[in-house]
């Protein structure tokens, strides 16, 4: 197997990005703190390993700051999720931001613990935050993983 090769998101992946947030997130667009993120209208990366598709990471630069609005790795344990953070990390460098960060939620344990092992800190709690982003989204479940109420909004973030 080669290794994992990001590049940015093309015309021809347009398709494939709506569907894939769409399966995994519930519509064409994500909420983080209070703002709604169009996915048609993020810079994005694409995992590839052999010429498919293993992952994907839409983000937005402002302000100095690079948020990372979402990040899907599609095949468990190969890397992509860590190649897609290291190349974000790289473009937000190069554009001159000062941070990359996100946000996640509190039953997201998975989450935090990836991003944490790729150097990322806790930076803010937002209680109660998913409640209020179910009036932008009311697709977001009451209850999320292992069973964990989804509440609050975790923000972490890495020094660039």
């Amino acid at each position: 197997m080669s290794p994992i090769a990001c590049r940015p998101l093309a015309a021809a992946d347009a398709d494939w990005v709506r569907d894939l947030v769409v399966r995994r997130w519930g519509a064409e667009y994500l909420i983080t703190r209070g703002r709604r993120h169009d996915v048609a209208g993020l810079e994005g990366l694409v995992a590839e390993r052999d010429g498919a598709r293993v992952g994907l990471a839409l983000f937005c630069m402002e302000d100095g700051a690079c948020e990372l609005v979402t990040l899907d790795s599609l095949v468990a344990g190969i890397g992509a999720g860590s190649a897609l953070v290291a190349a974000v990390a790289d473009r937000a460098r190069a554009a001159g931001c000062r941070r990359l960060w996100l946000i996640t939620t509190n039953d997201n344990l998975a989450a935090q613990r990836f991003y944490q092992r790729r150097g990322f800190r806790l930076a803010a709690l937002y209680p109660d935050a998913v409640t209020e982003a179910r009036r932008l989204k009311p697709a977001i479940p009451l209850v999320g993983r292992d069973g964990i109420p989804l509440r609050d909004e975790i923000e972490l973030e890495m020094a660039l």
